[in-house]
């Protein structure tokens, strides 16, 4: 058996040696070694072309980006801690491992569920009759102001509710006859009717055990000035009559003197 040479030619022609032609890799040596003979030359005269360190760069800052890629992606949670350290410039030898978040001002009332009476509920009675006209607070999510409500119906109290946000003008609607306009839904004609005073009328037909009329008004906040101090002063001008007005909402029930909201005291002023 005779081995034939392989033949050197722009195509393997059969060859079993998976290398590239002897001349393209002559070439190829002789071009990378002058390359690296006229940038040791300049690197000793002190003059490398700036296309050169602009590759360098390149080169580092996308070996940089490679590797936060890749811590990024093996630790997330590391990385975004670095950076909440970084943007909020926390001190790195201050451990965020054992930061405990502490709410002032709590006592045992704050852990009784909502449906429970509260311990305040003798405090609110005892308002309700010193003040007579109270704004309160409750929470968004409403159902609280309901144990405040029923123990002032055990009381004997008989309510009236209202919306502020159709209630019109308050006076008006609660101690004069006020007209009424029906929906007439563009086909009927546009009537009026006249209604009695709600306020006067529910107390010529409360019940002779009752101990009063509680008007109770919900989404008060959208009340003027004005309108609140009207209802501050509605008690005075009905003595029978207490006042309950939703003036906004708080992280639990608290109330105010509505004297106090409405601006007629020196606090409130």
């Amino acid at each position: 058996m005779t081995l034939q040479p392989c033949r050197l030619s722009k195509h393997y022609d059969g060859c079993p040696s998976s290398t590239p032609p002897i001349n393209n890799y002559l070439a190829r040596s002789s071009q990378s070694s002058e390359r690296m003979a006229t940038t040791s030359s300049l690197q000793q005269y002190g003059r490398v072309p700036a296309s050169i360190n602009l590759h360098r760069k390149q080169q580092h800052s996308l070996s940089n980006c490679s590797s936060r890629v890749s811590v990024m992606a093996g630790n997330r949670n590391f990385m975004l801690l670095q950076g909440f350290i970084k943007n909020n410039k926390v001190s790195k030898r201050r451990s965020t491992a054992g930061l405990v978040v502490k709410c002032g001002g709590m006592g045992l009332g704050d852990f009784i569920g909502g449906d429970l009476v509260k311990f305040d509920i003798g405090q609110w009675l005892s308002d309700v009759e010193e003040h007579k006209a109270l704004a309160i607070y409750p929470p968004h999510e409403g159902g609280y102001e309901g144990r405040y409500l029923n123990r002032l119906i055990r009381q004997g109290y008989y309510f009236l509710d209202l919306s502020a946000r159709g209630l019109g003008d308050p006076e008006t609607t609660l101690t004069k006859v006020h007209p009424v306009c029906p929906a007439h839904l563009g086909k009927q004609p546009i009537a009026r009717w006249y209604f009695p005073p709600e306020v006067d009328f529910r107390l010529e037909h409360l019940p002779p055990d009752a101990k009063g009329l509680v008007v109770w008004i919900i989404e008060a906040k959208v009340l003027s000035k004005a309108e609140l101090q009207f209802l501050a002063l509605l008690p005075t001008l009905r003595p029978n009559v207490r006042v309950v007005a939703e003036c906004g909402n708080w992280r639990k029930l608290v109330w105010k003197p509505l004297k106090e909201i409405a601006g007629l005291t020196a606090e409130g002023a």
